[in-house]
């Protein structure tokens, strides 16, 4: 690993009043890479401190567990599912769905809270002499420890779908499906026990809500908060505001920015504040949202890339722009102003951060 100073090389060279970018906070950040390996990083020092080996090939996602005991891992031919040990950080199983002539494609998964279980949004590519057979998308229920397919899954009101958008309630009580509208679903027969259009609660006719219910390791259980991007029908455009929703109570706080632009939004720790990236050519911005004051903070350009993602420190003081490559670019969340770049000995394909006391051992 190669890294551009160390942190307390950093703050001495830059001296008292910017001693702050010591560190983004204690958090743990799991960096797959294209080396078959998950790279676990020391947000404090951007040092790695182990190395996951993995036996399913490229890591290309990466799915905590609700209790952060255990990390999902799907591989780059979108075949086989590896679980690693947080605790332990080692590979403890894997599985995979394809056999023979055919191929399936695990193109989604969704983890059970109390992990006995995983839903797979899979298709089968089966090959026959002359041609590629393709199947249907379809949603199994596999069992964990019997390591195996227990049950196919109904699409709620036939509305079969390549990908689907699955979440759990933190408790599994529920499993929440969406689509033109929320359907809450029973996990154990998966039949269908209330629905919820989002758009009706804040305005009649409003048009078709797009709301991405983002996982972020800042917001509290049970909430997503996020962009929500909807069409006012009155002037026939597109606008954006910012929603928090607790799908499990059905309750919502929203209010609007605006025009809707093509920017993205992560949520900073304590809520009050997210940031987002624009990402066009020419045009690279950072956004700061001011989320306990409903408004845009501030925005202003950088020298970015063409391919960027971004994640916030977990103590708020720092962005970290990542993807592609090998490099985690380090900026101040205040005044947008470059920090160091963190360059690693592997490219990555994903990045997830656990912050302090989050994980198995931090309760």
């Amino acid at each position: 690993m190669r890294v551009a100073l160390s942190a307390a090389a950093l703050a001495l060279a830059l001296g008292p009043a910017t001693a702050h970018a010591q560190g983004g906070g204690n958090g743990i950040i799991y960096m797959a890479g294209y080396d078959h390996a998950i790279h676990v990083i020391d947000e404090n020092t951007m040092e790695v401190v182990d190395r996951i080996e993995l036996t399913t090939g490229i890591p290309t996602s990466l799915a905590l567990s609700e209790n952060h005991e255990r990390i999902y891992v799907r591989d780059a031919e979108f075949e086989e599912i590896e679980i690693v040990d947080v605790a332990t950080r080692k590979s403890i199983d894997s599985f995979s769905l394809s056999s023979g002539r055919s191929k399936v494609r695990i193109w989604g998964l969704t983890v059970d809270p109390g992990e006995e279980f995983v839903i797979l949004n899979t298709m089968r590519y089966t090959k026959e002499i002359d041609r590629w057979e393709i199947g249907d998308p379809t949603l199994l229920k596999y069992d964990l420890e019997a390591k195996e397919v227990t049950d196919t899954i109904p699409w709620p009101d036939g509305e079969l779908r390549s990908r689907a958008r699955l979440m759990f309630s933190p408790d599994g009580e529920y499993l929440y499906f969406f689509g033109a509208e929320i359907r809450v679903l029973d996990p154990d027969d998966f039949s269908e026990v209330d629905r919820w259009d989002l758009s009706r609660p804040m305005e009649e006719g409003l048009g078709r809500l797009s709301f991405g219910f983002p996982s972020s390791p800042h917001d509290d259980p049970g909430y997503y908060t996020s962009l929500l991007r909807m069409t006012d029908p009155v002037q026939n455009r597109r606008m954006m505001g910012i929603a928090r929703v607790n799908l499990a109570e059905k309750e919502y706080e929203f209010f609007t920015l605006g025009p809707s632009a093509g920017v993205s939004f992560r949520l900073a720790p304590g809520g009050k504040k997210a940031y987002g990236l624009v990402q066009q050519i020419g045009n690279y911005e950072f956004w700061t949202f001011d989320v306990e004051g409903r408004r845009v903070e501030s925005r202003q350009r950088f020298p970015g890339r063409p391919r960027m993602s971004l994640e916030v420190s977990s103590n708020g003081e720092f962005l970290y722009i990542y993807n592609a490559g090998s490099t985690i670019d380090i900026y101040d969340a205040d005044s947008y102003e470059f920090i160091r770049t963190v360059t690693f000995d592997a490219d990555m394909t994903h990045f997830l951060m656990i912050p302090e006391g989050t994980g198995p051992r931090g309760g």
